[in-house]
């Protein structure tokens, strides 16, 4: 038995029903989703063979460890100790066309998506981007995405391979897409239950992975493709469900189109059973009030992507009515329509959209969307999100002197909540200082 520890500033969501020391509650519980933050100004995070055995005041932590033990305690001054972040939306094909200049999101695919992605056949390919992919996330504080894949069984099995390696807790699949794409792109509704029932059967829940059924969106599957997914959600149950859904106005329209006899966009989805507590939808910007209810009913979630929003030009997620409904909603980059793979810039990002809108997003919410929400909607929140005991110890460590900006900044707050919403706003890269994996420095 391996036990290890970390001291240092430490702050982490906790649910409302969980026991937690009031003096150490530094906000009321969250009106809309049930949480709080729980904030230890000198902390001890105490690991037991790569899971968390305790989090809480380090004087009183010091008097419960093992005498008999050999403990290293690693200190971190001018620091803040989290839960890594979760990003609920990414495609890892698309690194190479970051930051690419002058389209919407149906002419992007057109021009940049669909090209890079028709590379992916070649597995060594795909290995070497998704190596660059999982680095770039882990160098950003990432410990945990749900992914796309391409439409190649091979660009998975490169991901899951790469991801195993670095015993990371990760979600992918491939791509499914049987229509209104380029023919070297294109499945089949056959060819793609077969090929992802084979996927889940040789990855899913092996180490810490898990399986998407991941169509791209309703205009590049038939409804008998939409249909097999449904089949391999009855099939396998614990699996996951990820794809697009009302990001763009062109979008809608064309979904109106293709599927005039269902009422909504979502509910093509729905028709064809994909909704459920473990799917989450990317985007949801132009939802209806139906739309809205249903994905509460269903228990769905939704992957908040401002950066991307903002890059594609598709439009600002009306974050109060995912509150007002109760509907589950992170963070997600989606590089490569985002153009960073930063949970932190993905932040300023979302708070400048609900600025736009007049409403006001707080740094308390925005973490917990990173963390512990992420880990809801992707219902992992018994094994990752926060440090209660025996889950997994995936955490970071943010630099409060990361910059000379921030460190002058950190230095004129007055509030765990003024230093996060700080770190938050001027944070990137250069402020996540160490990532933890199973408790494991990468």
């Amino acid at each position: 038995m391996s036990i290890t520890a970390h001291r240092g500033e430490i702050l982490h969501c906790v649910e409302v029903d969980d026991d937690a020391d009031d003096k150490n509650v530094v906000n009321k519980k969250s009106e809309n989703w049930q949480y709080s933050l729980e904030y230890f100004e000198d902390g001890l995070l105490v690991l037991k063979d790569g899971y968390i055995d305790s989090v809480g005041d380090a004087k009183s932590q010091l008097k419960t460890l093992p005498e008999n033990e050999n403990i290293v305690i690693t200190e971190h001054p001018n620091s803040l100790i989290v839960p890594g972040f979760i990003d609920t939306h990414v495609h890892f094909p698309q690194c190479e066309v970051i930051a690419s200049y002058g389209k919407q999101l149906l002419e992007w695919l057109e021009t940049y998506t669909f090209p890079a992605e028709s590379k992916f056949s070649d597995p060594e390919y795909a290995k070497e981007i998704a190596a660059f992919f999982l680095d770039q996330l882990l160098q950003q504080g990432t410990t945990t995405a749900l992914v796309f894949g391409t439409v190649h069984p091979e660009s998975v099995d490169a991901f899951f391979t790469e991801a195993q390696k670095r015993s990371l807790r990760m979600i992918c699949g491939k791509v499914m897409m049987d229509r209104n794409a380029p023919k070297e792109l294109l499945d089949t509704a056959e060819t793609s239950f077969q090929q992802t029932r084979e996927l889940i059967l040789k990855w899913h829940n092996k180490d810490r992975l898990r399986y998407a059924v991941t169509p791209r969106f309703a205009p590049t599957s038939t409804p008998e493709q939409l249909a097999n997914a449904g089949r391999l959600l009855k099939e396998f149950p614990d699996v996951y469900f990820q794809t697009h859904l009302a990001e763009n106005k062109q979008e809608c329209e064309w979904v109106s189109e293709l599927f005039p006899e269902q009422s909504n966009y979502l509910d093509i989805y729905d028709h064809h059973n994909l909704l459920g507590k473990r799917s989450v939808f990317a985007h949801g910007i132009y939802l209806h009030d139906k739309e809205w209810q249903r994905l509460a009913d269903t228990d769905s979630g939704l992957a908040f992507c401002p950066s991307s929003n903002l890059f594609i030009g598709s439009g600002l997620f009306k974050l109060n009515r995912a509150k007002q409904y109760g509907v589950k909603t992170a963070l997600g980059t989606d590089v490569a329509g985002g153009d960073s793979f930063s949970i932190l810039q993905t932040i300023n990002q979302a708070y400048k959209t609900q600025q736009l809108q007049g409403e006001s997003l707080s740094a308390a919410e925005a973490f917990y969307m990173a963390t512990l929400g992420g880990a809801k909607a992707l219902d992992l929140q018994d094994k990752i999100g926060n440090f209660k005991k025996a889950k997994e110890a995936d955490f970071i460590v943010l630099d409060y002197h990361a910059t000379a900006l921030i460190k002058f900044k950190i230095e004129h707050c007055d509030s765990i909540h003024e230093r996060l919403f700080s770190l938050m706003m001027l944070g990137d890269d250069r402020s996540v200082k160490h990532t933890y994996i199973m408790g494991k420095k990468l």
